[in-house]
C-alpha cells in the first residue's frame, strides 16, 4: 500500500483538497471491487508538526494555493506555514518520498530546491513569475502535467485531477487509473493551454486587462462584446483581434470564462443557492450556468459545491 500525506497548508485550494481524497478514494474502492487490497494510505499534514519527515511516507502531495495576483504569492511564500511546509518537503525528499503538486503549491516545491535541474510545469498565469524566481528549473509551462524522476507537477488548479490520475497510474497501474478515469467521467488530458483562464498574466495586453477588470465588476448585469470594447476604448473588431492574441480567445469566450471563475468563487465560499450564484454572474437561469460550467469545466454547480464540503 503507497503511503500518501497531503500537505493541508492554509489557503489550500477546496477543490484540490477534495480532489485528491475522492480520486484516492475511488481508487481504493475500485481496487477492492476487483478483488485487490486498498492501494493508497492518505494522512494529512500541518504546519503544526503533525507528521514530520522521520515519519516514513511513500508520497507527498501538495494541493493548489489559492492565488489571486503575484504578489499575493510572494508574501504567501514567506508565511511560517509555508516555509514550514518547504522544510519538511525537502526532508521528505532527502527520506526518499516521492512529491506532487499542482498550481501554486509547485512553487514550495521550487522553494525547497527539490525542482533544480528537472522539468516541471505549473499554473500558466504564474509561469511568468515562476521563471523568474526559479532559474534552475526547466519550465514546460505548456504541458498539463509533468514527471521528472520522483516529482511530478501539474498546472492550473483544476489540473489537479490528471496530477492525481497520473499518481494512480504510477502507484496502482495504468489499468486502475483508467478504470478511475472511466468511472470519474473525464479524459486525460496533456496540455493546459485549451484551458486558460483569463485572468490577469504579467506581461499581458494593458486594454484586455482593463476589460477584464471593467468586466469582474459587472458581471451581474447584460454586458457583451461591444461593452467589453468600449471599456478598453476600443473598437469591437479591434478588441476582439487584441484579445485573440492575448488569450487565443473570442471575447464571447473570454466572457464566459470570467463568469465560470466568479461562479466557482461563489459555490466555494458562498452559501448563496445555485440561482442566485447564475444571477450574480450574468445568467438568467441555473440552467445556463449548468450548461456554461459544463462547458468550460466539465463539472455542475452542484460538484463544485460539494468539493467544498467535502475538502474540511
Amino acid at each position: 500500500m503507497t503511503s500518501v500525506r497531503v500537505l493541508d497548508l492554509e489557503g489550500a485550494m477546496a477543490t484540490s483538497v477534495a480532489i485528491t481524497v475522492d480520486v484516492l478514494d475511488t481508487a481504493n474502492r475500485l481496487a477492492l471491487r476487483s478483488g485487490r487490497a486498498n492501494q493508497f494510505d492518505v494522512q494529512p499534514w500541518v504546519a503544526n508538526g503533525y507528521g514530520d519527515a522521520t515519519d516514513p511516507v511513500d508520497l507527498v502531495v501538495v494541493p493548489g494555493l489559492g492565488m489571486r495576483n503575484t504578489q499575493e504569492v510572494r508574501s504567501r511564500l514567506a508565511a511560517p506555514d509555508a516555509r514550514a511546509g518547504a522544510h519538511y518537503l525537502k526532508e521528505a525528499a532527502a527520506a526518499g518520498s516521492e512529491i506532487a503538486a499542482s498550481c501554486a503549491g509547485v512553487f514550495l516545491l521550487a522553494e525547497a530546491g527539490i525542482l533544480d535541474q528537472r522539468r516541471a510545469t505549473t499554473t500558466w498565469w504564474l509561469a511568468p513569475l515562476f521563471a523568474c524566481r526559479y532559474p534552475a528549473v526547466r519550465l514546460t509551462p505548456a504541458d498539463l502535467v509533468v514527471t521528472d524522476g520522483p516529482v511530478t507537477t501539474a498546472g492550473a488548479a483544476l489540473a489537479h485531477l490528471d496530477l492525481m490520475l497520473t499518481l494512480v497510474g504510477r502507484h496502482g497501474g495504468e489499468a486502475l487509473a483508467r478504470e478511475c478515469a472511466r468511472y470519474l467521467a473525464v479524459d486525460r488530458r496533456r496540455s493546459q493551454s485549451p484551458y486558460v483562464m483569463p485572468e490577469t498574466v504579467e506581461g499581458a495586453d494593458s486594454d484586455v486587462a482593463i476589460a477584464r477588470s471593467w468586466a469582474l465588476q459587472h458581471l451581474d448585469t447584460s454586458i457583451g462584446v461591444r461593452d467589453l470594447a468600449a471599456a478598453a476604448h476600443l473598437s469591437p473588431r479591434t478588441f476582439t483581434r487584441r484579445i485573440s492574441e492575448a488569450t487565443g480567445m473570442s471575447p464571447a469566450r473570454f466572457l464566459r470564462r470570467l463568469r465560470v471563475e466568479r461562479a466557482v468563487e461563489l459555490l466555494h465560499n458562498t452559501d448563496l443557492a445555485v440561482t442566485g450564484v447564475a444571477h450574480a454572474v450574468g445568467y438568467s437561469d441555473p440552467t445556463a450556468l449548468r450548461r456554461a460550467m459544463s462547458q468550460e469545466l466539465g463539472m455542475s454547480p452542484r460538484t463544485v459545491r460539494g468539493q467544498r464540503t467535502r475538502a474540511h
